[in-house]
């Protein structure tokens, strides 16, 4: 999860990102891919994290279990946790049952409402073009789509 914050500190765009591993090489290859090399990343202190400076953005690691108070007071942390305390609010509220194979879309549709939330009719507009425009997909695109991620 990467969230944007504006002057004031309050998230903008939030990036969600299934990995399939948290290894240097998979996080690597998603800061390469999603974030901007000035990209001031700060993690919970997670050894892979580490491997966004090889992206070139800059890494400051938080030792939550050092921390004087707990992880989820950190003031770093403080939009990222409310952000997922919404998703996870949002999934439990609309959905019956989470099965992770779906996990990727879940995100990608919160990080969609999330990311348009300023302009909500723009963003029906927006949506109803595009659900025009796309051509039909047979069920085998779309699972490769889904094993893709």
């Amino acid at each position: 999860m990467a969230v944007e914050t504006n002057d004031e500190g309050r998230p903008q765009l939030l990036l969600l990102h299934v990995v399939k591993r948290h290894d240097g090489d998979s996080i690597e290859a998603m800061a390469k891919a999603h974030l901007a090399a000035t990209a001031r990343v700060i993690s919970d202190g997670l050894s892979c994290f580490r491997a966004v400076t090889r992206a070139g953005c800059a890494h400051e690691p938080v030792n939550v279990s050092k921390a004087s108070d707990h992880g989820e007071k950190l003031a770093c942390f403080r939009w990222a946790n409310t952000v997922l305390g919404n998703l996870k609010t949002a999934i439990a509220g609309t959905l019956k049952s989470v099965r992770p194979p779906y996990a990727y879309r879940y995100l990608a549709e919160f990080q969609y409402r999330f990311n348009r939330r300023f302009d909500l009719a723009g963003m029906l507009d927006r949506l109803a073009c595009v659900t025009v425009r796309t051509a039909p997909q047979p069920y085998k695109t779309l699972k490769i789509a889904h094993t893709a991620g």
